[in-house]
């Protein structure tokens, strides 16, 4: 892997890293995670610790001409373009990639790769959950997924609490991978802040699916008493038949 760190990318190389990623691919798990994840892109079939590999390797060297040759027609390569970007320390070169980049996403893998991989946020935590606050704001279902699982993955601490819960409340984009990162992003508040996540659920504004699957998952986390499960359950909404 010492060849994928480069000092200048070019077309031929990339299309040569692009040959490197299809001899990687696994049938068996190809299937296996096609199964898992709805995605416009070719899946190859190459494991994420094997992606994360390969991506620190890649950011040794140039990144930017690394990032300007992408193709953007598998799977693994999107992801593993996500993984290099994640790498970016500085804030600037971040920023000029991050928006595009997170255009591309189209499935909930992709989004927690790169999420939870960013080296980026601890450098200025303030400065990004400002900036990740306004993807709540988004039409597009998977950038206010990127938000939202940044938040799970940087943010839940006594600062930060409230904000999320208000922040949380006021998104409007009711779409399936919205509500499940609310619900996931919840559930790990309440393991971390039981009275402050309790106390936002009894007045919740999120719509009666996410608050069920909310529930749904506190009580299936382990970190969560029997007692604080059977109560949780008895909040449970009904759902309004059409």
């Amino acid at each position: 892997m010492e060849n994928l760190i480069k000092e200048k990318w070019t077309e031929k190389e990339y299309l040569t890293y692009i040959e490197y990623l299809k001899s990687l691919g696994e049938e068996t798990y190809k299937n296996f995670h096609s199964k898992l994840t709805t995605t416009q892109y070719e899946i190859l079939g190459i494991r994420v610790p094997l992606q994360r590999k390969i991506a620190k390797y890649i950011a040794k060297g140039d990144i930017k001409s690394f990032l300007e040759n992408s193709k953007n027609i598998y799977y693994e390569e999107v992801m593993i373009k996500g993984f290099v970007i994640a790498n970016i320390k500085k804030k600037d070169l971040f920023l000029k990639y991050l928006e595009d980049y997170v255009s591309l996403i189209d499935n909930w893998a992709i989004t927690d790769g790169f999420c939870n991989s960013l080296k980026i946020v601890k450098q200025d935590e303030y400065f990004w959950f400002c900036y990740f606050s306004n993807f709540l704001k988004s039409k597009e279902e998977f950038k206010v997924r990127v938000g939202l699982i940044v938040f799970l993955n940087f943010y839940i601490k006594e600062t930060y609490i409230e904000k999320i819960f208000s922040l949380v409340d006021e998104i409007k984009l009711d779409k399936y991978y919205v509500n499940m990162g609310i619900a996931w992003l919840l559930c790990e508040c309440f393991t971390k802040y039981r009275e402050k996540t309790l106390n936002y659920l009894l007045k919740s504004k999120i719509n009666t699916f996410t608050f069920n699957k909310t529930i749904s998952k506190i009580r299936d986390s382990y970190r969560v008493s029997k007692e604080d499960k059977e109560y949780l359950n008895t909040l449970k909404r009904k759902v309004q038949l059409k």
